[in-house]
Order: structure tokens, then C-alpha cells, then sequence
């Protein structure tokens, strides 16, 4: 009797990947426990995916024709990024290409008016908000949310403190509206929300419905960009944090989402949690999950591409802090000069690196620390990443 070919009875899926960013090489890590293969539409060979996918075509994500040519014969099409037109995610579908998440959740990420006045309609607690067209508009709305300072952002395209803008007055929000000319998108203002601190309530979402929730953390941005997050959130009351937990929730049934939804929060003052953005892809609030949840968030966001049995959320321990690798000083080296002191000085790290060029404020990476003390943890992270980016003062310190 002789061996079946294996290549034709264990046929596994192929699932393309629009984006060649840090969050698709990380989604090739878990595609290679699941045996599961990566096709990936990239924008430059160079990019950070393209280093060790093997399956990249290298074109643009705002070209049907591309798009069409790299989800051939794919099970699914999923997204390193928000960026690719809803309208050709559209065409895709009626060329039944199961896009995951499909164009009527994804615009909501993409779209911050459609998202505001979605949430407005589920009930969903978030900053009072109006689409402005000009200078006088951001007037009046100050004028209704109590005066400035307001918060104005660009409709689509913003991300990482990019296209947001605090202004105290209405010759600052100029600015906003001649950067909005030049990239034909419109101008969201929101009230500036007197908040204690950022959340992010994580989840997955399968297709059949089937959800899990990821711990409540805690966010710490510097300069609009994630610099550290705490898993959980400390202090957190149990009530407020399954609230958050709860609006994650629904907003990924009520939109439909598939695979992962990030929702970050304010969590104010007086005891609320309002929602801030939306992200339905892999996020950098859940890298911790890698290292420190039973299953990561890599790992849910392919098996609920799939619609596999997600895995479990839970963390493996009290604490788990993740602090971003960001490029600094031009005299710290190479990255992976850093391993030899972070890896000696604590072999219990984790380092993940992007294969990034280094530019000064850029992510290149995350270090993931965990245990029992949350100031023991977040000290050994702390120091790695400073290490890495060469910012360390007294090492005796």
C-alpha cells in the first residue's frame, strides 16, 4: 500500500495579507504553529513581513487589479493595515473573497465620522464630537463642549499621533484643515476628555460569533505614540473593567467583526469608560498577549480568520508589561548588540525586533516582561527597552 501524497490530503489554507508591517511578521510567527501559509501584498521587499514570509508580491494596496492578483485562491484576506478603499474591499466580496474583516466593519476603523456616529447609535459612550469644515465650525463647536482646547482629527488616515491635532484656539486649527485639503479627507472635532488614563479592551471574533476577551490594560502614550502597556490595568475595579470588556463586545457583534478588535478607551475621573478609536487588526496594546496570554493575539486573530475554535485569553501571570523598542540614540549600535547585556541581565525577557531601519521615535521593536510584582516587572522591561535604545544613564542605578 503506498503513502498518500501528503501535499493533497493535508492541504492547508492560504491566507492573504495586505500590509508588510511589524503585526504581518508577527502574524507569520503564529501561521507557522498553525501550519497555516502566508501570502503577503507588501509595498517594498525591504519591509518588515517581507523579511520572512516567502510568499510576497510586492504592489499597491490601492490597486484592484494588485489586490485581486494576491487573494487568488486564497481562503481568506486579512489586513496589517486600515488603508486599503473600502470600495475595492467591496469588489472583492462580490468576487467572493472572504475578506476578514469584511468592508462594513473595517470603515468604521477607517473612518472616524462613520465611526462616531455609529457609536452614537448602539449607545456607546464616547466624547461629544461634530464634523467641522472650517475655522468658524471648530468655533462653535468649542463654544457648545465648554471653550478650548478641542481635539481635531482627520476623518481617515491618522494614526500614531498623526492627523490629530490639540488646539487652544481657532487660528491653531488652521493647520488641521490645510493638512486635510491636501489629503481630501474631512475634520472630526472631539472635546478634549479630562481623563485619568488610556484603556484598550481587546478581542476576537469569529465569524460564527464566538468571542474572547483579553484583559483590560492599561496604555501609556508618549507624544500621541504607545510607548508602554500594563496588563492588567492596574487598579482597575472588576466593575469597570468588565464594563469595558462588555462594550468591546458588542461593538465587534453589532459591526460584525471578524478576527481582532482593538477598542482603546479613556477611562475618566468620575468612574467611565468612553471610547476613543477603534482598530480591527492585531494592536499594539495586545502585544504583550505574545508572551504573556495563554493565547496571543496573533495566534486569535488567524484562528478566528479561520473560524477555528479561538484559544484562551486568560494571562499566564498577575503581571505582564510590554514597553515599545523605539529608535534613539545614533550611538547605541545595531539592535542586536543589545542581546548579550538584556538577555544576561534577565533571561526571563522576551525581545521581539521588527528588522526595521532605526529612526529616531520609530518602533523596532517590544520587550515583554511578566511575573509577580508589577514594579519588579515593569522595571525589567523599562530597562530593556532603554538599553536597546541606548538611554540608559547609571547602569549601577
Amino acid at each position: 500500500m503506498t503513502e498518500p501524497d501528503r501535499h493533497v490530503t493535508d492541504a492547508t489554507p492560504l491566507l492573504a495579507v495586505v500590509g508588510g508591517g511589524q503585526l504581518a511578521r508577527m502574524m507569520q510567527q503564529a501561521a507557522v504553529s498553525l501550519g497555516v501559509r502566508l501570502r503577503l501584498l507588501a509595498e517594498s521587499p525591504q519591509d518588515s513581513a517581507a523579511q520572512v514570509v516567502p510568499d510576497v508580491a510586492v504592489g499597491d494596496y490601492r490597486d484592484l487589479h494588485t489586490l485581486r492578483s494576491v487573494t487568488k485562491d486564497c481562503a481568506a484576506l486579512t489586513f496589517d493595515h486600515e488603508h486599503v478603499p473600502t470600495e475595492h474591499l467591496q469588489a472583492l466580496v462580490e468576487d467572493q473573497v472572504a475578506c476578514r474583516p469584511g468592508p462594513q466593519a473595517l470603515v468604521h476603523a477607517q473612518d472616524k465620522a462613520v465611526m462616531r456616529a455609529r457609536m452614537h447609535e448602539l449607545g456607546v459612550p464616547g466624547p461629544r464630537h461634530a464634523l467641522v469644515h472650517d475655522a468658524a465650525g471648530v468655533a462653535a463647536f468649542a463654544d457648545g463642549v465648554g471653550g478650548f482646547p478641542v481635539v481635531l482629527k482627520t476623518t481617515r488616515g491618522g494614526y500614531d499621533g498623526k492627523g490629530v491635532w490639540l488646539v487652544g484656539s481657532v487660528e491653531e486649527s488652521r493647520a488641521a484643515f490645510e493638512a486635510a485639503a491636501t489629503a481630501d479627507v474631512a475634520i472630526l472635532a472631539e472635546e478634549k476628555v479630562d481623563f485619568r488614563r488610556e484603556l484598550a479592551a481587546l478581542v476576537a471574533r469569529s465569524p460564527s460569533g464566538q468571542a474572547a476577551a483579553y484583559p483590560v490594560v492599561e496604555s501609556v502614550q508618549v507624544g500621541g505614540v504607545c510607548a508602554e502597556v500594563v496588563a492588567p490595568a492596574p487598579g482597575l475595579s472588576e466593575a469597570l473593567a468588565t464594563r469595558a470588556q462588555r462594550i468591546a463586545l458588542q461593538i465587534a457583534g453589532a459591526l460584525d467583526v471578524t478576527g481582532i478588535l482593538a477598542v482603546e478607551m479613556f477611562e475618566t475621573h468620575d468612574g467611565l469608560v468612553l471610547v476613543n478609536e477603534l482598530a480591527m487588526r492585531p494592536h499594539n496594546t495586545g502585544h504583550w498577549s505574545m508572551d504573556g496570554a495563554v493565547t496571543g493575539q496573533f495566534e486569535n486573530h488567524l484562528r478566528a480568520v479561520l473560524d477555528l475554535p479561538l484559544g484562551s485569553p486568560q494571562a499566564r501571570e498577575p503581571w505582564t508589561v510590554m514597553v515599545n523598542i523605539l529608535g534613539g540614540q545614533p550611538e547605541a549600535g545595531p539592535l542586536y548588540d543589545g542581546f548579550p547585556h538584556v538577555f544576561a541581565r534577565d533571561p526571563g525577557l522576551k525581545v521581539h525586533l521588527y528588522g526595521k531601519q532605526v529612526r529616531p521615535g520609530r518602533k523596532v521593536g517590544h520587550v515583554t516582561a511578566y511575573g509577580d510584582d508589577l514594579e519588579e516587572v515593569r522595571d525589567r522591561a523599562r530597562h530593556a527597552a532603554a538599553w536597546f535604545r541606548g538611554d540608559l544613564g547609571d547602569e549601577s542605578e
